[in-house]
């Protein structure tokens, strides 16, 4: 593994600055999802402990984890293999710093006030006016960046990469601003069925047109890296990006078939989820033509080993949101946990996996250094597969219980015995989760810190 000359002029320091944020906030966002599955099989536990009650730790964990874990992780890469695609340097180091300083205090003033209680009470919308604005403003200085980058470049040719992360990143600044209704200061929110579909197409698009976006990003650009090939087709990646904008826009209103919007958008979600299959598949066929016959390349770099491994999970995770968005499925899988289930693959089986991917595989070059250590790495991928497979697992029997019953006019309280076992498995599980993240900390920071006998070069 070789640095390239520009890598020596600089300094990396928001490549950097974003992968240390992730790691850390890998271990918060992960403890607190093991804290809430804690609470789920014990409910007493915290009962007296206002700010880390289930009520307030599950929007700590759901928003650490997309806006502190997973999306500084691929904001990392992106750092770095941006500038190296338009052969230039980051339009600012100094503003990238700044931004990464804001993306923290952002963060942390995002985990102090929901567990106080402030909060606005919508589904990945729970942050307080203040916050919103915070959030907008640093993905505002994100898109400064890359674009004057873009602007700089001395490559007159845009890789997919570039396009991706930059439509991620202004796309989700201005869905964001849209879900959290910031134009209304005092409540954060519309008035009943309108707020309902709004929230949803901010609350599926930030899957969507942000962890996607960027996942799919980092993943064009390990995955020839990795092989020593060329992208199978540009074109395909171009088709893919425009259908991903085009189709994933209009589907969020599956999630609200029981509830009564205007039929025509419930039509239009129920047929842009079954479309999805056209960016996933144009997308995966792109990743997987590219590497095939070269496995091997694959397994022995440890980025390029979780990045493809989160491409596999993408296509079990949309081939399952496809199915859910149709009316007779959705009878028997909505409101319990096989949404949870299919959640947790998406978020942390493909984006997480990405971006942990993304990060090992950049960091020799942001440091300069080869990784502390292969093994810990290693140890961490099989820790976080196992995991989040078997939260998938679990989470989807439980949900198929919970489903099957409510279908046949069981009361709520009368299955909690019946999924009791599961839940005791999937905060076991979350342990291992919890494990790897330490590990990954621990393995990312040493990588910083220890001086090697010879230097990547």
């Amino acid at each position: 593994m070789t640095a390239s000359p520009e890598d020596n002029l600089q300094s990396h320091a928001t490549a950097k600055g974003f992968v240390l944020t992730s790691a850390c906030w890998m271990v918060v966002g992960t403890f607190m999802g093991l804290l809430g599955a804690t609470e789920l099989v014990a409910p007493d536990l915290t009962e007296n402990i206002s700010w880390i009650v289930f009520g307030r730790i599950r929007p700590v964990h759901v928003n650490i984890v997309l806006f502190g874990f997973v999306t500084p992780g691929l904001l990392g890469a992106a750092f770095y293999y941006v500038p190296r695609l338009l052969r230039t340097g980051i339009y600012s180091e100094k503003l990238g710093v700044v931004t990464v300083i804001a993306w923290n205090i952002t963060l942390v003033a995002v985990v102090i006030s929901l567990c106080l209680g402030y909060t606005q009470g919508r589904e990945y919308a729970e942050m307080i006016w203040p916050i919103d604005i915070m959030v907008v403003l640093a993905f505002s200085l994100v898109f400064v960046n890359l674009l004057m980058t873009v602007k700089n470049r001395q490559e007159p040719t845009l890789y997919v990469s570039v396009w991706y992360v930059l439509a991620g990143i202004i796309l989700t600044a201005t869905t964001y601003s849209l879900g959290n209704v910031i134009w209304r200061p005092d409540s954060g929110a519309l008035v009943g069925i309108p707020d309902a579909i709004i929230l949803w197409f901010y609350g599926h698009n930030v899957f969507g047109l942000l962890l996607t976006p960027l996942a799919a990003g980092v993943a064009y650009y390990v995955i020839p890296r990795v092989c020593r090939a060329p992208l199978y087709s540009h074109t395909l990646s171009l088709v893919g990006f425009w259908a991903l904008l085009v189709v994933y826009t209009h589907i969020g209103t599956h999630h609200l078939l029981q509830v009564p919007v205007p039929t025509w958008l419930k039509v239009i979600a129920i047929v842009d989820s079954i479309a999805m299959v056209i960016p996933v598949m144009a997308f995966l066929v792109n990743i997987w033509f590219t590497a095939r016959g070269r496995l091997g390349e694959i397994h022995a770099d440890i980025g390029g080993k979780f990045v493809f491994t989160g491409t596999i999970m993408y296509f079990f995770v949309s081939i399952q949101g496809s199915m859910m968005a149709l009316p007779d499925v959705q009878r028997v899988t909505h409101f319990n946990n096989w949404v949870v289930g299919h959640a947790h693959i998406g978020v942390f089986g493909f984006a997480g996996m990405i971006s942990l991917g993304g990060m090992y595989y950049v960091l020799p070059y942001i440091t300069g250094k080869p990784l502390y250590s292969r093994l810990l790495a290693d140890l961490q991928y099989w820790l976080v597969l196992i995991g989040m497979v078997g939260f998938t697992v679990v989470l989807t029997i439980a949900g198929l219980i919970q489903g099957n019953a409510w279908l046949n006019g069981e009361t709520v309280y009368r299955i909690l015995p019946e999924i009791h076992p599961y839940y005791v498995t999937r905060a076991a599980l979350g342990v291992m989760v919890f494990v790897s993240a330490m590990i990954g900390v621990v393995n990312i920071f040493a990588t910083f810190l220890y001086k090697p006998k010879e230097s990547v070069s």
